[in-house]
């Protein structure tokens, strides 16, 4: 399979159910370092722990935007599944304009 989102410029972070990262694209690991195979729990803070859990549980998606480096993003986390079930999460990190324009469709 073709690694599509290897060179995307958004940064992309997969994880399994109990918060080991299987992958980064080359954004990803550019902001974060390379943390492949690491536990992601070590890397948040106690509330974060606490979201991420609950979007594991509960199948949630969590979605924000952060100002960091003079950069503001868009954070979204979502469930992947696998056959039905919950087998982890994943982040897209997309730096966004400060400014953006919102369009009502249809």
């Amino acid at each position: 399979m073709i690694d599509w989102a290897k060179e995307l410029n958004c940064a992309i972070t997969v994880c399994d159910k109990e918060g080991k990262v299987l992958y980064m694209n080359d954004k990803s690991i550019a902001t974060n370092g390379n943390v492949l195979g690491e536990n992601l729990f070590n890397c948040h803070n106690p509330r974060s722990q606490e979201i991420i859990r609950r979007l594991l549980e509960k199948g949630e998606t969590n979605s924000y935007t952060i100002s960091k480096k003079g950069e503001k993003k868009l954070i979204y986390q979502t469930p992947w599944y696998e056959n039905g079930e919950i087998s982890g999460l994943v982040e897209f990190s997309i730096v966004i304009p400060e400014e953006m324009p919102h369009y009502i469709r249809g």
